[in-house]
């Protein structure tokens, strides 16, 4: 089946107050997909947020960011009363998220507690994973700093006792932890509802790697690389490529394989059946680290100082069954990446700004695409807006451009999103900027770079982008 589909994360969307949520704006956007006759939304990780407002960085693989949570439908269930949003603006604004909204969603939290003390304990006791997170965000609000710095031979090492006394002393801000997680995916299951009735598919995104101050490292040191201390001995990264001369340092600490692999995958297992709670299809972000990661010593100040190391990927698929995914197959991709993801049976990326770079024989030219198991991108949320990629790429690539569409670069994006409509690959996705023509100030994100991302939101999704996409 061939399918289009728009990139727009949560946090962009034009909802009331500081940052997009799951209200009334996310279900008005699955209203204008049906009407660009679209039916696949990309959202990006949902995640608690990390440094720098980061998705990718997160202090929990399986918990949801209470941000994206929307008042509006707090106060029709009750929880709060009606109050007044901060002006939205083309940007998140991240400040008001923490002055403005948190309190609200902390005081929501609080009253379902009241409210529905059974409902909290049922929804830890089905998803055991909300019990320690809810335990980790308490303690990390309490004590500050990462779990390596807390006291040595107590909590930090997670002795039985000192575990008991925190949930006995932290109750409330463990509860309220609960709350907020059962009340996001009371809200996502309500638009995820209403997408289903739509016809339209959400693709999520799943990080690869966790935070090393994480809910994960803390509960499951085994399954990590990590020193007597609990800081990692290794983090992953990327090696140097079109993205970055240097390569990429992200300090996530790297996986233990072998005793991932020694306990059946289970914690994989449960962090992918978690995933599918939450989408119909999913992104796995650096597939290629499934088949051998870009390993780095912890405290080299470089990521070229790092080596490729071996993961089981293909008994790891093997136990995860059969499931819905898609490949980020960007990046240094060799012979053992293809044929993983070909024996996963999941489509890999094309992504248009990188096809004119070279001759033609690039394999991200539609030309050259071979079948229909891809999914073809104008750009990512790693990339420039296509508008901003034509502003400051060589004249070669222009050039290139220009003679392979036979157009003259003043309509640019939307070349691109009829090249990848009209390609043979099963899905075409563009993201919301290249549908509204917008230039570079519209990015979502420069990778290796650590602030001044994750902020773009739109004001309003014109009907016009909506036809002109139909047609």
């Amino acid at each position: 089946m061939r399918r289009a589909g728009i990139l727009l994360h949560i946090t962009s969307l034009p909802s009331r107050g500081p940052v997009g949520d799951l209200g009334p704006a996310a279900h008005g956007f699955l209203d204008w997909l049906v009407g660009a006759g679209c039916s696949v939304w990309q959202v990006l990780p949902l995640n608690p947020l990390g440094p720098g407002a980061s998705p990718y960085a997160s202090a929990s693989a399986m918990a949801a960011e209470p941000a994206l949570l929307s008042v509006e439908a707090l106060v029709a269930d009750g929880l709060l009363e009606p109050v007044s949003a901060p002006a939205a603006g083309d940007q998140v604004d991240w400040a008001a998220v923490e002055h403005w909204k948190r309190p609200l969603l902390s005081r929501a939290a609080r009253r379902l507690a009241e409210l529905e003390p059974g409902a909290l304990e049922r929804y830890a006791h089905s998803r055991p994973w909300v019990a320690e997170w809810a335990l980790f965000h308490a303690l990390s609000a309490e004590r500050g700093g990462g779990w390596q710095g807390w006291a040595e031979g107590s909590l930090r090492e997670r002795e039985p006792a000192a575990l008991a006394e925190a949930r006995r002393d932290l109750r409330p801000a463990i509860d309220e932890a609960i709350a907020l997680q059962l009340l996001f995916d009371r809200q996502w299951a309500a638009l995820r509802a209403a997408a289903a009735a739509r016809g339209v598919s959400i693709l999520g995104d799943m990080p690869l790697f966790v935070s090393g101050d994480s809910a994960e490292t803390w509960s499951r040191r085994d399954l990590f690389q990590l020193g007597a201390d609990g800081r990692p001995a290794a983090v992953a990264g990327a090696p140097p490529d079109m993205f970055s001369e240097e390569g990429q340092l992200w300090g996530s600490p790297v996986y233990d394989w072998p005793a991932h692999r020694a306990e059946g995958f289970a914690w994989w297992r449960a962090r992918v059946d978690r995933a599918f709670e939450l989408f119909d299809w999913l992104r796995i972000d650096h597939f290629r680290g499934l088949s051998a990661t870009w390993t780095i010593p912890a405290g080299a100040v470089s990521a070229a100082a790092g080596r490729w190391e071996r993961v089981p990927g293909a008994a790891l698929f093997a136990a995860l069954g059969e499931r819905p995914l898609l490949a980020e197959d960007l990046g240094v991709i060799t012979p053992d990446v293809e044929a993983l993801r070909r024996s996963v049976g999941c489509p890999g990326m094309k992504v248009l700004q990188f096809a004119f770079g070279e001759g033609p024989d690039h394999p991200y030219l539609p030309h050259n695409y071979r079948g229909g198991d891809w999914v073809v991108y104008t750009g990512t949320h790693d990339t420039d807006t296509v508008r901003g990629w034509y502003a400051s790429t060589g004249e070669g690539d222009r050039d290139r451009y220009r003679r392979y569409v036979g157009r003259d670069g003043s309509d640019v994006a939307w070349d691109f999103i009829r090249l990848a409509w009209s390609s043979v690959a099963d899905t075409a996705i563009a993201p919301l900027q290249d549908v509204l023509d917008l230039g570079g100030e519209a990015r979502m994100n420069v990778p290796g770079t650590a602030g001044g991302n994750w902020g773009w939101r739109v004001r309003q999704v014109p009907h016009w982008a909506r036809g002109r996409l139909r047609d």
